[in-house]
């Protein structure tokens, strides 16, 4: 089904019939058939409500064995899940990875609040005993401006109605303005990062402690899809309230937009008129970009809903508060005390069991590669086909003589 707008799922899907599969390929939109190289395509042109029915005799007409898509969550995607499992067909997610830049996430049934990574510090121990360390160094590098090219032409696409004109997108931002409001940031982004780094320089000057809050994009949908929050200014508020109220009375709350948000809603303004309302006039600041990992290294901890940077403020030893559902919330990653106590009582990770986490997560739930670049994507497509094709979803791949199950 819908997969990254990147040529990945064509090229896994040949790579699958060189080993002697069939593939078969739903188009729910004009983007998607413009993203599909190959045979076995058919399109769904009809209403929401015919689609339950329509896909689950789908999958029975074709003999579906494996059921491969970006994301769990979409519209879309939680019927065909359902009809998949009520029929015993398996469920593989992808998306990008948990570590960034260069992995790749693939899944058994879902990611984050819906993955099946284990949750008990002692059972990660147990599985990452006999895996090498997780290789974090950077492999492969994507490329934004095709990432970018790709994207407008897919949503263009998209948003021509025939013959899929009644097709249901799960995006909460239209295109023209989303497009708009990255292109003028990409544009400032010098600017924007002068700009940041005056804040982080400021906030070391005065030699007080501060806490990150790491933004994702307001359209990312694990965002609605594993947290209570409709919207990023809730989780803000609530934060902000928290820090005004229980953190250290010459502490700093640095907010950190995501890169690729569109900035369609003014987030600095909003972030004061939330600080004002709290009495944090003057210890809230924003940062539109910035280095990520020069902020870690000064925070005193980091706080996110369930924002992927995570991973490189555990790998600094800095304490996580997680506001919604992710792997990373586990006892001694997360901090799992309430937001209140977090500002004083949290305590960084247990390096064993980070390194054990990482050596997991890469050896069973992701693989090494990007969507938008070669030779990462030749890499990412050659791992994706080897893992489908042997049933290594979630499992390690086996040493020479043994073969070893995380979930």
């Amino acid at each position: 089904m819908q997969g990254p707008i990147s040529p990945f799922f064509t090229e896994v899907a040949a790579g699958l019939r060189a080993r002697g599969h069939q593939v078969h390929r739903v188009n729910l939109n004009l983007g998607d058939r413009l993203f599909w190289r190959g045979p076995g395509a058919v399109d769904f042109t009809g209403e929401p409500a015919e689609w339950a029915p329509w896909i689950d005799g789908f999958l029975g007409q074709h003999a579906i064995s494996d059921l491969v898509l970006l994301g769990e969550q979409r519209f879309y995607h939680r019927i065909a899940i359902a009809a998949a499992k009520a029929r015993g067909v398996g469920v593989t997610v992808t998306d990008y990875g948990y570590l960034r830049p260069d992995w790749i996430t693939l899944e058994r049934d879902g990611m984050g609040g819906a993955s099946l990574f284990p949750r008990d510090p002692d059972r990660i121990l147990d599985l990452a005993r006999s895996l090498p360390p997780a290789e974090l160094g950077q492999c492969f590098e994507d490329h934004f401006p095709t990432q970018a090219l790709w994207d407008v032409l897919y949503h263009v696409a998209m948003l021509a109605p025939a013959p899929f004109r009644h097709f249901q997108n799960h995006e909460l931002i239209h295109p023209i303005p989303m497009y708009a409001g990255l292109g003028l940031r990409l544009l400032l982004r010098p600017l924007e990062n002068h700009k940041s780094h005056r804040v982080l320089a400021g906030l070391q000057r005065r030699q007080a402690p501060f806490w990150l809050f790491a933004m994702q994009m307001e359209n990312d949908f694990s965002l609605r899809a594993y947290s209570h929050y409709p919207d990023l200014d809730t989780a803000l508020e609530e934060t902000i309230t928290s820090f005004a109220a229980h953190a250290p009375g010459d502490a700093a709350l640095l907010v950190k937009l995501h890169p690729l948000d569109p900035c369609v809603k003014n987030w600095p303004r909003r972030i004061a008129a939330l600080a004002h309302k709290a009495g944090l006039a003057g210890r809230a600041h924003v940062a539109k970009r910035g280095d990520l990992d020069a902020m870690l290294k000064a925070a005193q901890g980091m706080i996110t809903v369930n924002s992927t940077t995570a991973s490189r403020a555990l790998a600094y030893d800095r304490p996580v508060k997680f506001l919604g559902q992710t792997i990373f919330d586990i006892p001694g990653l997360g901090f799992q005390g309430p937001l209140d106590a977090f500002w004083t009582k949290a305590l960084p990770p247990v390096p064993a069991l980070r390194d054990a986490f990482f050596a997991l997560l890469c050896s069973a739930y992701m693989v090494r590669g990007v969507y938008y670049r070669r030779p990462g994507l030749d890499a990412a497509v050659r791992a994706t086909v080897a893992r489908l094709d042997r049933g290594l979803i979630n499992l390690p791949l086996p040493a020479p003589q043994s073969e070893t199950a995380a979930a």
